[in-house]
């Protein structure tokens, strides 16, 4: 009797860390398909980003350049990508993204460069 209720109990928890889960995960990318429209950007199940540019039923049209497209169905698409920020900004400094990893690639070259100078450079060159 004692294994029948450790038994049971091992399904129930199973079913409620592992399936219902996945069943939510499974209804709201459904649900994200449903609502696609042309102008989103997608990523495609094999991984190729692009933008939907016409929609049919359960077929989709996707520019995955200038000039290519590709036909494709619903379920092929992994996820709907967020509109992108035309410039982000680096929280710590007031520039733009890539010019903030600019400025931090440089900093950290001139304090190794420094520290070759100053003879404490203990790094190992294999």
């Amino acid at each position: 009797m004692a294994l029948l209720i450790i038994l049971v109990l091992g399904l129930v928890v199973m079913y409620v860390l592992m399936i219902r889960p996945q069943r939510q995960r499974q209804a709201e990318h459904q649900q994200m398909i449903a609502k696609l429209d042309a102008g989103e950007d997608v990523l495609t199940t094999g991984g190729i980003y692009g933008t939907v540019i016409q929609v049919e039923d359960d077929d989709l049209v996707v520019e995955i350049a200038d000039g290519v497209t590709v036909h494709m169905t619903r379920r092929g698409i992994a996820a709907v990508l967020p509109p992108e920020d035309e410039e982000e900004y680096d929280e710590e400094e007031d520039l733009p993204a890539g010019e903030a990893d600019e400025a931090v690639a440089a900093r950290d070259e001139e304090s190794v460069t420094e520290a070759v100078d100053e003879g404490s450079w203990t790094g190992d060159r294999r």
